[in-house]
């Protein structure tokens, strides 16, 4: 057998163990993705072994979250797809206007650049002060990069071409402070921005939002867990609330299809229907 290659079957083992000793669970993620991901941990710290590599999992906890993080996705940018934050700010911010306190959820935020991007939104249509995001993934190292607000200055000219197509209405250099290599963005937006671990697949709902915002992690469940965690999304939502999903992710042919209406074909935001 190829030392640098664990199969399928090892892959399978080792999703077991870390399952029973730490409770995160990656056993229905698409097997394709999470075989190559593995592997790449596998190679990267260039274990002899997959009974050493095993081991190492089982018995340091520490290298147990090198492994989560390293099979977890973290690719994000600022105003990622404008045109989903265009759509944001033309139909789902006017109904958020009208309530008295504005949750929202966002699920999988990884380093948060587009929690920002939505603090931004909510800042420039009046509503960030009366605002809450929470901002969760199952990372604790991303969520730590996230609550710093702090993103690399090499990245701005881009987001702020996003930003400008998302509909921006003020100078983007005005969000943040640059300082070296990095940007630090404002206070009065990470103020409102709560960061906190939460593992879709194992721990529940937490509170009732009017927004869930889950882009690009579901394409790496299979359709069991899909399933599992929309329905956790339906539930958090109220009554009219909003879900807003990635660009290659849909309802259709899901469990909870029959309980929302989709606002426009172009972009994956949905509405709960009333009770």
């Amino acid at each position: 057998m190829n030392r640098n290659h664990i199969s399928e079957q090892e892959v399978s083992m080792l999703l077991n163990d870390v399952l029973e000793k730490y409770g995160y669970d990656f056993t229905e993620y698409a097997h394709a993705s999470i075989n190559r991901r593995v592997n790449h941990l596998f190679q990267t710290d260039r274990f002899p072994s997959f009974a050493e590599f095993r081991y190492r999992i089982i018995s340091d906890a520490g290298y147990a979250l090198r492994f989560v993080e390293e099979i977890t996705v973290n690719v994000t940018e600022m105003f990622r797809d404008p045109q989903f934050y265009y759509a944001l700010r033309q139909q789902v911010l006017p109904v958020l206007a009208t309530y008295p306190l504005i949750r929202i959820w966002h699920a999988g935020c990884s380093t948060g650049e587009e929690v920002y991007s939505f603090a931004i939104l909510l800042k420039e249509a009046g509503l960030l002060h009366k605002s809450v995001i929470y901002a969760t993934d199952i990372n604790t190292s991303v969520l730590e990069k996230g609550r710093t607000g702090i993103f690399p200055l090499s990245q701005m000219q881009q987001y702020s071409r996003n930003y400008m197509e998302a509909g921006g209405l003020q100078d983007f250099s005005s969000y943040y402070t640059a300082n070296y290599e990095y940007a630090k963005f404002r206070q009065d937006l990470g103020g409102k921005i709560i960061f906190s671990p939460h593992n879709l697949v194992t721990d529940g709902s937490f509170n009732e939002f009017q927004l869930i915002i889950c882009r690009n992690v579901l394409i790496y469940f299979n359709k069991t867990l899909q399933d599992k965690v929309l329905r956790l999304f339906c539930d958090s939502l109220e009554p009219l609330g909003f879900l807003a999903l990635g660009s290659k992710e849909s309802l259709n042919f899901t469990s909870v299809s029959g309980q929302f209406r989709q606002l426009d074909g172009r972009e994956k935001i949905w509405r709960k229907h009333h009770l």
